[in-house]
């Protein structure tokens, strides 16, 4: 069995296949990737807990349902010609909430994600989350969806245990919205958004990708929207995991750039609570006039000849009559903005995060180019023990950043994963 660079070719049975057959053929999956680990990750520690060589620890789980969706969205997927997985290869809803269970009652993960592709688009969702509920009653339960179906399923969703959600929302502009998604379905989105907030779902978060000459004059826009609903807004940078391999680091609309559109209509202070392993650098959004010499205001990039992250000073001044927020009293936040900035302001060496892809796999980095099959060790008969020991050899494993030996998606060394954003899962 082939586990490295991009999607393994051992599959699930399809429906022709013999109980027999499919037996053997996860048992073979299972061996190889066991004589992998052993051969490479033996000497990873046997203490629990998701360590790897660099000092990290996994307690963010982060698995993905299914690699397909109802959106085309230019920087994840081509317009058309994927190569779905087969169904029978994903994850079953009790494979799923197995693997969840070990990674919390062996591993002490806090925190699990479900990603796609589009997990909305499985029946089963709720059954999953419940399912999950019913064992870990305290474990925080989110979802990363596009928003369509929820109108049907948010109250669902949250009756089964869903504690929050992100909706990914890179425009409120009906024709741009078109453009990016390559489907007509900005009201279903909106619609969904509406839905999560009813079914008490907080906090509702919203993702965004900014495209250069598409969208990037839409983020004030964009996050005048998000402050008046009270939604929490996270900017991120392109990734190079497109399905088209068009990204280019002079096309991405960097992190720093996102701060200079936003802070020529708010003031931006950085947050006072504490990063740890999460994504995104939190920023107060402040009406523009605020006082900027009170001990709250610290803006956004005050060298402007830096280009290493934030900095400490006022930020761009423009005429507070441009902004598009409402204003209020300057010493009360309007909101919080995040930016993830995976490309210019690299954030790996606190990442905690482990990803299970819908077929499967331990994939330790989002960037990486191989990854490991607990499925078929499932489905051949392991124990939770082998299982979990399995997953840990995985994680030691785990790149220093990027899929490399160090941080450079914009340098000439990454090399694109042959999987696309919607068959790794976010």
């Amino acid at each position: 069995m082939d586990v490295s660079l991009g999607i393994p070719t051992v599959r699930a049975s399809t429906a022709g296949d013999s109980h027999e057959a499919a037996a053997a053929l996860h048992a073979g999956a299972r061996d190889a990737t066991r004589a992998e680990l052993d051969q490479r990750a033996g000497d990873a520690p046997t203490a629990p807990g998701l360590l790897d060589r660099h000092g990290r620890l996994g307690t963010d789980l982060r698995i993905s349902l299914t690699d397909k969706c109802n959106l085309r969205c230019t920087y994840c997927m081509p317009a058309d010609g994927m190569d779905w997985m087969p169904p029978p290869s994903l994850l079953t809803a009790s494979e799923v909430v197995r693997l969840v269970d070990i990674a919390v009652a062996v591993h002490g993960v806090r925190d699990l994600r479900l990603t796609g592709g589009e997990p909305l688009i499985r029946p089963d969702l709720e059954d999953i989350i419940a399912g999950v509920r019913s064992s870990h009653p305290d474990l925080p339960i989110a979802i990363t969806t596009n928003g369509i179906g929820l109108t049907r399923r948010a109250a669902s969703l949250a009756a089964a245990g869903l504690t929050r959600l992100n909706v990914s929302l890179d425009t409120i502009d009906a024709d741009t919205f078109r453009a990016l998604a390559r489907r007509d379905r900005l009201a279903d989105v909106l619609a969904g958004i509406d839905a999560a907030l009813a079914a008490d779902l907080h906090p509702v978060k919203v993702n965004a990708v900014l495209m250069r000459g598409e969208n990037d004059d839409q983020a004030p826009e964009l996050l005048a929207f998000a402050l008046e609903r009270g939604l929490d807004l996270r900017f991120i940078e392109q990734m190079p995991l497109d399905g088209d391999h068009g990204w280019t680091r002079e096309g991405m609309v960097t992190a720093r750039e996102v701060r200079e559109l936003l802070s020529q209509h708010w003031r931006l202070v950085p947050d006072d609570v504490p990063r740890g392993g999460a994504p995104a650098e939190l920023w107060r959004v402040l009406p523009l006039d605020t006082d900027p010499d009170s001990d709250t205001d610290s803006g956004p990039d005050s060298d402007p000849d830096s280009d290493s992250g934030p900095g400490r000073g006022s930020g761009p001044v423009a005429d507070p009559d441009a902004a598009p927020g409402s204003r209020t009293d300057a010493a009360e936040p309007l909101g919080r903005v995040g930016v993830i900035a995976s490309v210019t302001e690299p954030f790996c060496s606190a990442c905690t995060r482990t990803r299970i892809t819908a077929d499967g796999k331990v994939r330790s980095c989002l960037f990486s180019h191989e990854e490991f099959d607990l499925a078929s060790a499932m489905r051949s008969g392991e124990s939770d023990d082998v299982v979990a020991r399995m997953w840990q050899q995985a994680m030691w494993l785990k790149p220093a950043a990027h899929g490399m030996d160090r941080p450079g998606l914009d340098s000439v060394d990454y090399v694109q994963p042959d999987r696309t954003m919607s068959a790794i899962g976010g």
